[in-house]
């Protein structure tokens, strides 16, 4: 929506804007976004395209964008210059300047640091228009993660579910903050995504309690497209030899930790987590044909298989 027009000099201009709110969620929902347009001399190109305040600089390569300029995404630039172009007169070009004030403020609470676009938020889109379409939109912004790692040439990557997977990830293995990857809720994504692109072997890092659902085939690990941790802690308990009393506690328990404690107390724990985590191995190598070296952790990082080789 347009919230006003007004004219700088006689060659220049200015309008604010800002996106409604949508069923999305988005950190740039009203927030206002300024467009400054100037006649000047020509200068090779008819419009130019640049960004200034709040608007994020590119710094890593992997992205659409070259390394160095300003994170305006090339739908929204030929969107511009489609507008601009037989409207700018002949022998001058128009310098067009997006800036988003409070972008530089949002820019934190979003995955734009860790993709290296720093000073501000991206100027994203494909068609101009907001429409609902959480998933998809929440997808193209995490694999980008990928695009990154491989363009720094990055090696031993680790796959984690999100914040709390990255802070013990970086707390107890021997990697840097750029090795991570994370998949949100959309493992079976990630991971398909991360095989297009020739990476076949990754680690995969967690709390057990995420990373349980996977090794029952659930690739999508929101809780309200599908759960069955319990079922899956009670079948590896029970392979390992757990007696019927023991499965009936397991039934019980609320959540996960409830469960670890409860193994604990009888010497299963680790023997549960490692075929836990060899079934998570068996499920991506049967739907991707990935080799996963699995990590399975407890809310303090705590270490619940066996299978760490290489980074301690």
């Amino acid at each position: 929506m347009i919230d006003e027009c007004r004219k700088l000099s006689d060659n220049s201009a200015c309008a604010v804007a800002h996106k409604n709110p949508y069923n999305d969620p988005d950190v740039t929902v009203n927030l206002a976004i300024v467009a400054k347009v100037e006649l000047i001399d020509f200068d090779e190109q008819k419009v130019i395209i640049t960004g200034g305040e709040g608007v994020g600089i590119i710094t890593k390569p992997g992205l659409q964008i070259p390394v160095g300029d300003y994170a305006i995404n090339p739908v929204p630039r030929r969107m511009i210059k489609k507008n601009l172009e037989d409207k700018v007169p002949e022998g001058k070009s128009v310098k067009v300047t997006i800036s988003i004030p409070k972008g530089r403020e949002i820019a934190k609470n979003t995955m734009n640091p860790k993709l290296g676009i720093i000073g501000g938020i991206s100027v994203l889109g494909t068609t101009g228009i907001a429409r609902s379409m959480s998933s998809e939109a929440y997808k193209n912004s995490i694999v980008t993660q990928i695009d990154v790692a491989i363009a720094s040439n990055l090696n031993d990557l680790v796959f984690v579910p999100g914040n709390i997977g990255e802070k013990l990830a970086l707390k107890r293995l021997d990697i840097n903050k750029e090795q991570v990857i994370q998949t949100g809720n959309y493992v079976g994504f990630m991971f398909e995504e991360a095989k297009k692109r020739g990476i076949d072997r990754f680690t995969f890092f967690g709390h057990i309690g995420k990373l349980i659902k996977v090794a029952g085939g659930i690739f999508n690990t929101k809780h309200a497209v599908a759960d069955g941790r319990r079922e899956i802690m009670i079948t590896h308990a029970g392979i390992c030899g757990a007696e019927k009393e023991v499965l009936l506690k397991l039934y019980d328990s609320a959540t996960t930790d409830d469960m670890l404690d409860i193994l604990n107390e009888i010497n299963l724990q680790e023997k549960v987590a490692n075929s836990i985590a060899k079934a998570i191995k068996q499920r991506c190598m049967q739907r991707f044909e990935l080799e996963l070296d699995v990590i399975l952790v407890d809310m303090e990082g705590n270490y619940l298989n066996n299978n760490m080789e290489g980074f301690l």
